[in-house]
């Protein structure tokens, strides 16, 4: 792969020379959610062993989605994950990808009486998100204008139960999860398809970000990711298997 042919060209840096890089990220299963004191999750632990393998040293710290994304943003040597690459962040950040591919569901309560089945249909409702995730800037730039913001997934996903907002846009993955987990919702239509990323500030250092990025096509070419996105349950899911069998 053609970052792993530039990173034998560098000259390798021992780790305790490099400056610390600092990844941000939030709680958002099955990519990244605490257990206890431990983090896991789908999108952690790729970065973890991606580190392991680029042999770099770096701190990853969870906080909420608005200041994770706006430190890697605006800060040097920080980088956020897991991060849709929508066209809108194209410039903003230096990417590292794929951690995973996947499609957004627009659900709503199970049994709630509201029947969608188009972007069209669905912005007669009032639709929940949490400030600045991707999924904010999916639903303005398809042109909603009733947008309820709340700090995280969670505080939507309570929202949506208790009938203060009418619909929100969830990640396939993450759906299923709360499904066996006997939330009571249910999809009504796909609404958008996006790579999951690492997100880098711009000026993060090209070498350093070769390294990481040949470590990450390590993982994918030895199986290691396919692995584990299989074990927090990021197989390919259908939708009509979802409609029939949730």
């Amino acid at each position: 792969m053609k970052w792993i042919a530039f990173l034998l060209s560098l000259t390798a840096i021992p780790a305790a020379a490099q400056e610390t890089i600092r990844f941000t990220t939030e709680d958002y299963p099955p990519y990244n959610f605490r257990e206890g004191n431990e983090i896991k999750g789908a999108g952690y632990e790729q970065v973890v062993r991606m580190m392991e393998i680029a042999d770099l040293p770096h701190t990853i710290e969870m906080m909420p989605w608005a200041r994770a994304i706006a430190l890697a943003e605006s800060t040097a040597m920080h980088c956020v994950f897991t991060t849709a690459h929508i066209p809108e962040r194209e410039d903003r950040f230096t990417w590292i990808e794929p951690l995973a591919v996947g499609r957004n569901f627009m659900i709503g309560r199970k049994g709630g009486g509201i029947d969608v089945k188009s972007v069209e249909e669905a912005k007669n409702y009032v639709v929940g998100t949490q400030r600045d995730d991707y999924t904010q800037t999916l639903l303005e730039n398809a042109g909603f204008e009733k947008i309820d913001l709340a700090t995280d997934l969670k505080l939507t996903l309570k929202k949506l139960e208790t009938g203060r907002i009418d619909l929100m846009p969830i990640d396939e993955q993450h759906y299923v999860a709360l499904v066996k987990e006997g939330e009571q919702i249910e999809v009504k239509f796909v609404f958008t398809e996006q790579t999951f990323s690492i997100a880098c500030n711009k000026d993060f250092p090209p070498d350093l970000l070769a390294r990481m990025h040949a470590a990450l096509d390590q993982l994918i070419a030895d199986g290691t990711q396919a692995r584990i996105l299989e074990a927090y349950g990021l197989g390919e899911v259908k939708l009509q298997e979802l409609a029939t069998n949730p």
